[in-house]
């Protein structure tokens, strides 16, 4: 079987560029995240002899490192106080990419850090739609943005992540990585698609030194095996091993 790219399928669509921007976590978000991830290890590394039997338990405990390296609110509401180098980023990109007329696509997996960013743009004076499971008059939100009424769409990965067309959309942004890189293209190609006109800009928010590293290069080093697994965005339930755990919270 041979698979047909949409490069050579979609031979006139602009061009996509892609960067990675590091983002450095405040010194007290840093400690608050190390403190996690003591706890959350030794857990982990407690679990391995059977993989299969306590995976649940191994994701749950990761999913709870990953939330960190977002806001520390995400963990432990009284420090929500402390912000987000994430959205402080996002919003210094969002400034630029408004004012000079263009529309953005911002992405993430978690909920609650969406909200997050609302309360910002809120603050800031930018105007957003919002796209989340919860979300009830879906097609009403979509035409909001699609109108033009909003240039900002915050979007979650599951919720957003396909079946929909955004070109109207030049800019998007990835807040946290997932562990397929094809789910991240499907994100992505909400606005890459036919009817798209001008060069797409894509930026991925990576926490330094954290485990959001580790996710990318994992999910990088995995992508010729995260492209056949398709088992509705659950790529973690038998796509990781023993070591790819171990290597994670190390």
């Amino acid at each position: 079987m041979r698979r047909r790219t949409k490069e050579q399928v979609a031979r006139e669509l602009p061009a996509k560029q892609e960067q990675v921007l590091e983002v450095e976590l405040d010194p007290r978000h840093r400690r608050l995240y190390q403190r996690q991830l003591q706890r959350e290890r030794q857990k982990v590394l407690g679990l391995l002899d059977d993989v299969d039997r306590n995976r649940f338990t191994i994701l749950k405990s990761i999913t709870l490192l990953r939330r960190p390296c977002l806001h520390p609110g995400l963990v432990e509401a009284e420090h929500a106080h402390l912000g987000s180098a994430k959205i402080d980023a996002l919003l210094e990109q969002l400034g630029g990419v408004v004012g000079s007329g263009h529309r953005a696509l911002v992405f993430s997996q978690f909920t609650g850090f969406l909200d997050q960013v609302r309360e910002r743009l809120d603050t800031a004076g930018i105007g957003y739609a919002h796209l989340d499971g919860s979300t009830r008059d879906r097609a009403a939100v979509v035409r909001r943005f699609i109108e033009g009424a909003a240039p900002v769409f915050l979007i979650s990965l599951k919720a957003g992540g396909f079946g929909l067309t955004l070109t109207e959309a030049d800019y998007c942004f990835l807040l946290d990585p997932w562990w397929n890189p094809a789910t991240e293209a499907q994100a992505v190609d909400r606005t890459h698609r036919i009817g798209q006109t001008r060069t797409v800009m894509v930026y991925r928010l990576i926490a330094r030194d954290t485990i959001e590293e580790k996710v990318r290069a994992l999910a990088l080093r995995k992508a010729a095996l995260f492209a056949g697994v398709m088992d509705e965005g659950d790529e973690f339930g038998g796509a990781l091993d023993a070591d790819d755990i171990r290597a994670l919270v190390s």
